[in-house]
């Protein structure tokens, strides 16, 4: 079974002309609306498989990006994907470079010290600032312990085997 990643999701119609209200969620939005490329349509995050949808022309407005399809010139072509997801498949998805990584590459990781110490598992990830923050959950802490996605503290990162080898800095384990 294919996986599927969401790029955006439709938020209206737009006009009488086919359009439809897009919040995108993918750094690579350039690339993915591209005239001609092929999107899949889903009305759920449940949903197995997409309808596949191609772009036929994409323009911002505002904060959204605006798209049409091919074969779908009037607004009562479109209204039925108001409120579902565009997605593509796992095997388009941008190889990213090296010490960057997909949310999903490192939720689920185990995290231990470079001493050998299990902390727990990363639950989510916060985006505040200057860099992202790892939030790992820790069987028998009351606090959630924050990692700062940092050259000082993450030393190794191993998504294949979902383990992440962090340098304990002071404070870091403070509850």
């Amino acid at each position: 079974m294919t996986k599927y990643y969401t790029v955006g999701k439709i938020v209206n119609t737009h006009g009488i002309r086919g359009e439809v209200r897009v919040i995108t969620v993918s750094d690579f939005k350039d690339k993915r609306y591209q005239p001609g490329n092929t999107l899949y349509f889903f009305a759920s995050h449940q949903q197995a498989e997409g309808k596949p949808l191609t772009v036929a022309s994409h323009r911002t407005h505002k904060q959204f990006d605006l798209l049409a399809f091919e074969d779908h010139h009037s607004i009562n072509d479109v209204e039925q994907y108001k409120g579902g997801w565009l997605k593509i498949p796992e095997d388009e998805r941008e190889p990213l470079p090296e010490g960057e990584y997909y949310f999903d590459q490192i939720i689920g990781c185990e995290v231990v010290t470079d001493t050998g110490q299990m902390l727990g598992t990363v639950e989510t990830i916060l985006t505040p600032g200057a860099n992202d923050v790892w939030v790992v959950k820790s069987p028998g802490r009351k606090k959630e312990i924050l990692i700062p996605y940092i050259e000082d503290v993450v030393k190794e990162v191993d998504v294949d085997q979902k383990r992440i080898t962090i340098h304990v800095i002071e404070g870091l384990l403070d509850e």
